[in-house]
């Protein structure tokens, strides 16, 4: 959703709650500067950025071992 910096002014409650159901783009003069997301994680989407950077099987032996080893 796209809402001007004085439209946010005038009614930042109404945005605040909006933004737990999408993200708000704040614009000035029409042009995007901001954007407002809901403070909760959406566990879906950080699984996603993760897929193809972690390694498809993860030894926890190995990765505890290596954990300890670091001074």
């Amino acid at each position: 959703m796209l809402v001007s910096i004085s439209e946010l002014k005038a009614n930042a409650g109404k945005y605040v709650t909006l933004a737990n159901q999408e993200d708000i783009y704040i614009t000035k003069n029409g042009k995007k500067v901001a954007k407002i997301i809901s403070a909760k994680a959406d566990k879906e989407k950080a699984g996603q950025a993760l897929i193809g950077i972690l390694p498809a099987e993860i030894d926890l032996n190995q990765t505890r071992a290596e954990r300890l080893s670091v001074k």
